[in-house]
């Protein structure tokens, strides 16, 4: 039992890469629409590259997306409005028209026959002027239907008759009846009439919706055994139509019965595939960040992210798969690690997603083209301007290749959907959203990127300037060391930036104890005279342990406090182990030494050798440059003959340009000039 978890602790990393991997791979073929696959490629205006293609099953011909929503659109343009007549208001009209005659027309003034024949002259008119109805409003179609009494009646333009027209007609109409005292009348019947006919919103719409249910979605049939396509015959138009509807049906029917398990097993493997190609480009290209899960995981949580946004986009409209800003991945991924790495990634991703994006030859070539773009750009993103720049180039990429493309197609300039503009435009402004992310990824995997590093870099930070008071020396010497290191570090590709802000915190531990360390005695009184040997090289040594409790405190990322556990390594305290031995014969070095660990990137090795260097200087007297050189190669071969550059990743050659450098360096700061002959 007792071996069985011995083993578990031992492979833990890599069960948990396995698990890793495992996950990853169900996930992303989860999220994969549920469809088949096509198995052949196929664009319009290019040659059909196949045998002859018969139809191997009957299907229908579908519209295009364009086609339907024509019709639709065709179909609203012309519809038809229903009006409705409220028979009661004409009723009530003739009632209202009836009593305001009795008070107008009274027997004083008129003969029961006169009034007779005014009132039946003034009902007449208003049966007339309701047989079709007063509408409301004027009619928008160009087809009309009144429905009255439950019956509907087709109108034309003329039938229609609104309240002021009706009160225009009724003068006229009047007049036709010879009847006396006109005006009066004219006015009591106008004043009378009312709108009866309305138009019914509910059931035009209705109608609306019966008519575009019955919309056909295919234009025709093409039975089995049929020539859809020979070979070398150009995609077009019609046979570009048939290819996709027998490309949609195919998927579909794939996806049925035990076809389901076959293609879940062969989506699988090619997911598997993949990303074994990113297991093994990290193994063998940047095994650090192999043997680091947190850094492992934190690529295929990317990934992850990238290929569950495409997919769901695929899923609700793949029209707007391109608003998905793939490109943050290679940006984010750079800006953590490198561009290598970034790029890979990407292209990886881009495989994946091939599987399920629309058009999908184009989608790669687009989305790799913009990854290169990405990685050639973005650079300093602590610099605000240069992401702008960045996406803008990005977008621009985007627009070309669409226009590319379109132009292959079609043959022509025409029909360009503008609407794809603005999804580039919206994929660059998603793309500015990298800046934030970088920030809560940052939170979330304790990773660090060059904006932290900037703001950690500024000396008026608060433990850079609580360094500066209680340790004037020491914070000099760090800056001193931070550039030395930097240059160093710009002349073989290390990150400057990292190697700078190492510098600047290396010594922070020596905050605890200032005067014990020589850079910040101001007088010639050094408190080492009164302590035994043993006990100041502990406190020397200490300063490393009390600076990494002092950068975990104030919230320092590990990166930087690796700087801090390795700018010493395992070298010894060796003034102070030289005088124990004058004390006692019998003296163990192990108790003069730092405990580590040794230096193990570029980063931490040139500091060490800078750290060194600098520190060293300072005990130079006149000095010139052979002195200088002489001075440099001793300390580099003393730290190389301790074995402190065993485990990083530095090169002897890169390690002879270093201390060219720190030569350079250190020749300027000591304001050397060449001797001129007398």
């Amino acid at each position: 039992m007792g071996k069985i978890l011995d083993n578990a602790y031992k492979y833990q990393s890599l069960t948990y890469k396995y698990f890793l991997y495992l996950v990853s791979v169900a996930l992303i073929v989860f999220f994969f629409p549920k469809g088949g696959k096509f198995k052949y490629e196929f664009q319009k205006g290019k040659p059909w590259q196949y045998e002859n293609l018969y139809a191997p099953i009957d299907f229908s011909i579908k519209k295009s997306d364009i086609e339907i929503a024509d019709e639709k659109q065709s179909l609203r343009n012309n519809k038809t409005d229903y009006y409705t007549a409220n028979v009661s208001i004409s009723e009530g009209v003739k009632a209202d028209f009836q009593r305001e005659f009795q008070n107008t027309f009274t027997t004083n003034n008129y003969t029961s026959r006169q009034r007779q024949r005014l009132l039946t002259a003034g009902l007449s008119v208003i049966d007339s002027l309701y047989k079709s109805g007063i509408f409301e409003d004027l009619p928008e179609a160009n087809t009309n239907i009144l429905v009255k009494n439950n019956e509907a009646t087709q109108l034309t333009l003329n039938d229609f008759l609104t309240l002021d027209l009706a009160k225009q007609m009724v003068s006229p109409m009047l007049a036709k009846k010879n009847v006396s005292s006109l005006n009066e009348l004219v006015n009591l019947v106008q004043r009378s009439l009312r709108a009866n006919v309305f138009y019914n919103e509910s059931l035009t719409e209705k109608a609306l919706l019966e008519e575009l249910g019955k919309i056909s979605y295919t234009r025709g049939e093409v039975s089995a055994g049929r020539l859809i396509i020979a070979k070398g015959e150009v995609v077009e138009a019609e046979n570009f139509k048939m290819l996709k509807s027998l490309k949609e049906e195919y998927e579909s029917e794939l996806w049925q019965g035990n076809n389901y398990y076959f293609i879940i097993l062969g989506y699988t493997i090619l997911v598997a595939l993949v990303l074994v190609m990113l297991f093994l480009f990290l193994k063998r290209y940047r095994n650090e960040i192999f043997k680091n899960n947190n850094k492992v995981t934190f690529i295929f949580f990317n990934i992850l992210v990238m290929v569950l946004a495409t997919t769901l986009m695929v899923k609700n409209n793949e029209s707007y798969v391109f608003v998905v800003p793939l490109c943050i991945l290679p940006l984010v991924l750079k800006n953590f690690f490198d561009a290598r790495l970034g790029l890979f990634v990407h292209v990886l991703t881009v495989l994946i997603l091939g599987f399920v994006v629309p058009n999908s030859f184009e989608y790669i070539f687009l989305q790799i083209i913009a990854g290169i773009v990405t990685i050639l750009t973005a650079s300093e993103l602590y610099k605000r301007a240069n992401l702008f720049i960045s996406v803008g180039q990005i977008t621009l990429i985007y627009i070309i290749g669409y226009f590319a493309f379109h132009a292959i197609h079609e043959g022509n300039l025409d029909n360009i959907e503008w609407m794809l503009f603005g999804i580039f435009v919206l994929n660059g402004l998603l793309t500015l959203f990298a800046q934030p992310l970088i920030y809560i990824y940052e939170k979330m995997f304790g990773l660090i990127s060059d904006v932290s590093l900037l703001e950690l870099s500024d000396t008026n930070s608060k433990l850079l300037k609580e360094l500066s008071n209680k340790a004037p020396g020491t914070f000099h010497h760090s800056l001193q060391v931070a550039n030395l290191a930097e240059a160093a570090a710009n002349e073989i590709g290390a990150n400057a930036m990292l190697v700078r802000v190492g510098a600047l915190y290396h010594d922070i531990g020596k905050m605890d104890r200032p005067t014990f360390f020589t850079e910040n005695q101001v007088t010639n009184v050094n408190p080492h005279d009164d302590l035994p040997p043993r006990e100041s090289a502990k406190i020397i040594i200490d300063h490393v342990i009390k600076g990494i409790e002092i950068a975990r405190k104030n919230n320092i990322p590990d990166r930087v406090i690796d700087f801090l556990r390795t700018h010493h390594g395992t070298t010894s305290v060796y003034y102070f182990y030289k005088k124990q031995q004058e004390i006692e014969a019998n003296v163990e070095e192990d108790d003069f030494r730092y405990p580590g660990p040794i230096p193990f990137s570029k980063e931490t090795a040139i500091l060490m050798m800078a750290d060194a260097v600098e520190a060293a200087s300072k005990s130079l007297k006149n000095p010139t440059f052979l002195m200088i050189d002489e001075f440099v190669e001793k300390i580099v071969k003393g730290q190389m003959q301790a074995n402190q550059f065993l485990n990083a990743n530095i090169t002897l050659k890169e390690i002879e340009v270093v201390k060219k450098i720190l030569k350079q360096k250190l020749t300027n700061i000591y304001h050397l000039r060449v001797e001129y002959p007398e």
